[in-house]
């Protein structure tokens, strides 16, 4: 047998479907057959992936310091090796293959996902001629494409280059698009039927996108926070329409899952308990929370990422010239000091001296295989959707179509939200964000326009907003890993220093907007299965270099 990208879980199913004449092709005679319309709506149920990319995307950005450099008395080793790996932006290769949070498992659980849907999508065409007609189907039509395209849409943003323009982005490789069930081991994921460019991979999602979004019916759900819903559907469009900058689109989708009245659909902090971490946690999962558009629960081990204090959230230390990270979750803002008032009582530390700042959300759930021998799972609830952070799409999409107003007052709502009781004025944005890029805890070098000669450059006040915006999506999406993204669409500078536990030196790193190492490496096991690997070569504008000398830790 030839090696298969894609993993043998998707071989599996793909085989389940299979009907070949040779003996040792046959499938079992205990088979499922998905022949019945709730049997595909319980397919789909798996079709959600078990990981995501938090941590490797949170480790790539700029949330996490090194706490060996900022901390020079601390020698500390990574949870897991290809964390370091990953802070370091080098190959990613140190892992086993089912450990949590690699990009092979990142990889293989989200195509596994696409092989899902793809099975639903071929099933439901064998039940119908017009499955997006049938009252029976449209629900799980619907949900299977924006599904399909969700998952490629996550895969694009982390193994490929940031959408530029069609132009620029028809010379970016993208991933392979994946529309029919796999039946063979054989399939050339490398040919150029499956090599789309960026600019191809996002028409393709478009495509799945609008072929499914109108179908969705919450009603056919027994838990819709946990499968696309209307809402988390549309949010997931203002995203995307976000990401290709057509903002008029971004709006139209941002304020079907609003609704009329945003400020109803914001986390209402006030009601999360704080007696235990675990009540805490309860409330801010709750499925049945307006602003919980979308929940997935993984096994993930960012909890331990982040108790093993190597990459942490703390105030970085000026001396070694680490910019501090502790903004995203405990800074202050243009309206408010120290820290958010909604997050009082809810950040917890790591030792006496701030070894590392994380808030509650975060935390683990375990499920015991074996309680006696304190064995099981550590899962992670993530909110790939939320209330508070379409409502940042729509304001960044308002603020590049002139409507500085209605980006304001979204803004406004979203620090009321966090119970800021003082106002947000433009005069209190111009002043806490308009600071040098170079030395500001807030403000990010950003050079979109570098990227593509058709991104609008924004000056004075309506700069300052953007700043702004791009503050609120930091702390907002915090642990999810989405501020990797906004780093690599926006072209912003990001800066690591770190020290390996047995280093005596530190060692400074710049990834700067046209640094090709912003584009994860594609999976070593994926690679050694045949799959042209990334060219990840740093040739990048001299005029800035990437690195400086090692600096000598006294």
């Amino acid at each position: 047998m030839k090696k298969y990208i894609f993993g043998l879980s998707m071989m599996a199913l793909g085989l389940l479907f299979a009907s070949c004449e040779d003996k040792l092709d046959e499938v079992p005679d205990n088979r499922t057959e998905i022949d019945t319309p709730k049997k595909v709506q319980l397919l789909l149920v798996s079709g959600y992936p078990k990981s995501v990319p938090a941590v490797i995307c949170e480790l790539s950005g700029d949330n996490f310091v090194d706490n060996n450099v900022v901390k020079p008395g601390i020698h500390r080793a990574p949870y897991s090796d290809f964390h370091e790996e990953a802070y370091r932006w080098e190959d990613i290769n140190n892992y086993g293959t089912g450990e949590d949070d690699t990009p092979y498992q990142v990889w293989e659980q989200y195509y596994f996902g696409i092989a899902t849907a793809n099975h639903a999508i071929a099933a439901m065409k064998e039940m119908s001629s017009n499955p997006a007609k049938d009252p029976e189907l449209a629900h799980s039509w619907g949900e299977a494409h924006v599904l399909r395209a969700y998952l490629h849409f996550v895969l694009l943003n982390v193994f490929s280059e940031a959408y530029k323009d069609d132009t620029k982005s028809s010379q970016d490789a993208g991933i392979p698009y994946v529309t029919n069930p796999e039946v063979t081991v054989n399939v050339n994921y490398g040919d150029s039927e499956f090599r789309h460019s960026v600019k191809e991979t996002y028409d393709l999602i478009e495509k799945d996108l609008l072929e499914g979004i109108d179908l969705i019916d919450d009603s056919k759900y027994k838990v819709p926070a946990y499968h696309f819903n209307h809402n988390a559907a549309h949010a997931f469009a203002a995203r995307f329409y976000l990401y290709k900058r057509q903002y008029d689109k971004v709006i139209e989708h941002a304020n079907a899952a609003l609704g009329s009245n945003a400020a109803s659909m914001m986390r209402k902090w006030n009601a999360i308990s704080t007696n235990t971490i675990d009540a805490m946690l309860n409330s801010y999962n709750d499925e049945t929370a307006p602003c919980n558009f979308l929940l997935q629960s993984t096994y993930s081990h960012q909890d331990r990422l982040l108790s093993a204090i190597r990459f942490v959230i703390n105030d970085g230390n000026k001396a070694e010239k680490v910019k501090s990270s502790k903004n995203a979750v405990y800074g202050g803002g243009p309206n408010w000091s120290n820290r958010l008032p909604a997050y009082e009582g809810k950040i917890y530390r790591y030792g006496e001296n701030d070894d590392g700042s994380w808030l509650f959300r975060i935390y683990e759930y375990f499920e015991y295989d074996d309680k006696i021998a304190g064995i099981g799972w550590v899962h992670i609830i993530y909110q790939p959707f939320t209330a508070e952070e379409t409502l940042l799409c729509r304001a960044e999409a308002e603020l590049y179509l002139g409507q500085t107003a209605a980006a304001l007052a979204d803004l406004n709502t979203w620090t009321t939200s966090k119970n800021v009781s003082a106002e947000l004025t433009q005069s209190q944005i111009n002043k806490f964000y308009g600071g040098d890029p170079t030395t500001s805890d807030y403000v990010e070098e950003i050079n979109p326009d570098k990227m593509s000669s058709e991104f609008k450059v924004l000056t004075g006040d309506e700069l300052y907003l953007l700043h702004c915006i791009l503050h609120f999506r930091r702390i907002e999406t915090m642990f999810e890993g989405l501020r990797w993204f906004d780093i690599k669409r926006y072209g912003i500078t990001v800066h690591h220093a770190y020290r390996g536990p047995q280093d005596r030196d530190i060692t400074h790193d710049y990834l700067r907007w046209n640094d090709p190492r912003r584009v994860l490496q594609i999976p070593n096991n994926v690679i050694t299965a045949g799959y042209p690997s990334t060219d990840r070569a740093t040739q990048v504008d001299q005029s800035s270099p990437m690195t400086t000398a090692p600096i000598l830790v006294k």
